[in-house]
């Protein structure tokens, strides 16, 4: 039996030094929850139970096209911190994203899938001696800083790195406050460029972030307005910054606490207030969860299932009848709880047959108690063997994984519409396979859930070099139920 066999056509895909098996698909045929669907058949039919991401390539190219309908003046350059996957990074390469990297081992990930050193920015104000060394080497010029022992650094170990300095902007109430790590408040900013003037340094700019998942678009106007004070003090000592960096926070998943829309209302104007398109300065700015959030969905097996007795149920009313032990954790894909203060809704597969719902909790599988994906939650009752489906899962969890007590990190398996592989025109290469998944030459199941087919020099294929190019789409609504909905 084929892998998603009536869905879609198999792709291979280069990045870097590995290569991606992708399966494209019609949207008027099929949608990412058939997949998932089809990928839980038919591990139950192969008898598997390893945890899975099903990720839509697609949803980052509908992003980015998004992205240049409501911020065309602004360059995004993707935060690799907040999801390093392969496909993702390739996907954005091939679109002409920069990128924001916080260490050298993020430089050259992204450098190895041939991305140029100007599409970089090393974005770490306090940076570790080596690693601009390593920055140096490669020629990644651009880099922040925000405090006067970088600059000696910098100009000791890289001068000729063009500067950016961050400026403290944040919204207090952001998921993650930045602010009480980095940035320059206004007062230590102007000083700081004296110092940077006196060691001949070039500082070409100006960043801020507002704080990781923001919650108040206010904040950017804000933080812009702040940013114009700083190129004014610029010009007043004689530097001549032609470059801001708005930062990131921008929301990527439903149910934020803000819209993408109402930070464009905020952001458009102020740009053009203090930094129209006639002065000449450059925009960037670092989206991570904006790209990957809704990309990823994460499908997780129940190990083991725990019934609590009438009369523990009956002495607390609010508490759980059913305990759920699964195969992923926050030691896994869910540090997301703890790291970035995540919260995730959990939906039960369309092939279940609905039942009554009951109070329940969901457990990673680790030894440790504090692995509790959900404490509360509503579901109807399930059985050891069945699995369970978290959307939205692709900013900073698979990222931040570890493999914990020996528990492996879920697998990835990549799919994207059909019109965004029909716009790919490979660069380099020879002749390229591509497998319907409609005729006897597929891969199976089973053998490609124990190894992604590889490309070797022998088979007479065309690796596309580029990931998806092509118009945005309209991805199909999740409706907000417990039970997963794959119409």
């Amino acid at each position: 039996m084929q892998l998603y066999s009536s869905l879609s056509n198999q792709e291979t895909v280069l990045a870097g030094d590995s290569s991606l098996t992708i399966y494209s698909f019609d949207t008027s045929q099929s949608s990412v929850q058939d997949f998932v669907n089809e990928h839980i058949k038919h591990s139950d039919l192969h008898g598997k139970d390893d945890a899975f991401y099903i990720v839509n390539l697609g949803d980052v190219v509908r992003k980015f096209h998004l992205w240049r309908e409501k911020l065309p003046r602004v360059e995004p350059f993707y935060a690799v911190k907040c999801n390093d996957d392969l496909g993702v990074l390739q996907t954005l390469a091939a679109l002409g994203t920069g990128f924001d990297c916080a260490s050298k081992a993020e430089i050259a990930k992204v450098m190895n899938l041939g991305v140029g050193p100007e599409r970089i920015i090393f974005a770490h104000p306090c940076k570790t001696a080596s690693h601009i060394n390593y920055a140096a080497e490669h020629n990644v010029q651009m880099t922040t800083f925000d405090n006067e022992p970088e600059l000696h650094k910098i100009k000791r170990l890289f001068p000729q790195a063009e500067l950016v300095l961050r400026i403290r902007a944040d919204d207090p109430l952001a998921v993650c406050n930045l602010g009480i790590k980095f940035g320059a408040k206004l007062p230590e900013a102007k000083r700081l460029l004296g110092v940077a003037k006196d060691l001949q340094l070039n500082v070409i700019g100006v960043s801020f972030h507002v704080g990781s998942g923001c919650t108040n678009a206010s904040a950017y106007g804000k933080a812009i307005s702040w940013a114009k004070e700083v190129f004014e003090h610029a010009e007043s000592i004689g530097m001549n910054l032609n470059m801001l960096d708005i930062g990131g926070g921008y929301p990527g998943q439903q149910g934020a606490p803000i819209t993408f829309q109402e930070i464009v209302d905020e952001v458009s104007p102020a740009l053009d207030k203090y930094f129209p398109q006639e002065s000449g300065v450059r925009i960037i700015a670092e989206p991570g969860r904006f790209f990957a959030a809704s990309a990823f969905t994460l499908c997780v097996n129940i190990v083991a299932k725990r019934v609590i007795e009438a009369d523990q149920v009956s002495q607390d009313e609010d508490g759980p009848k059913f305990m759920y032990y699964v195969n992923d954790g926050v030691y896994g894909s869910f540090n997301c709880l703890l790291y970035d203060h995540a919260t995730v809704d959990v939906k039960v597969p369309p092939i279940y047959v609905p039942s009554e719902l009951h109070r329940a909790s969901i457990w990673g599988p680790t030894c440790d108690g504090i692995d509790c994906i959900s404490a509360k939650c509503w579901l109807p009752e399930m059985d050891s063997g069945q699995w369970l489906i978290f959307e939205d899962m692709g900013a900073y969890t698979c990222a931040a994984s570890s493999t914990f007590n020996g528990f492996s990190r879920p697998g990835m398996f990549y799919v994207a519409p059909q019109e965004a592989f029909e716009q790919v025109r490979p660069t380099t290469c020879g002749m390229t396979r591509t497998t319907s998944a409609s005729t006897d030459e597929g891969v199976s199941l089973e053998d490609h859930l124990m190894k992604e087919e590889s490309v070797t020099d022998g088979e007479e294929e065309m690796v596309m070099s580029c990931a998806m190019q092509g118009d945005s789409y309209e991805m199909p609504s999740f409706q907000e139920v417990e039970f997963f909905d794959s119409d």
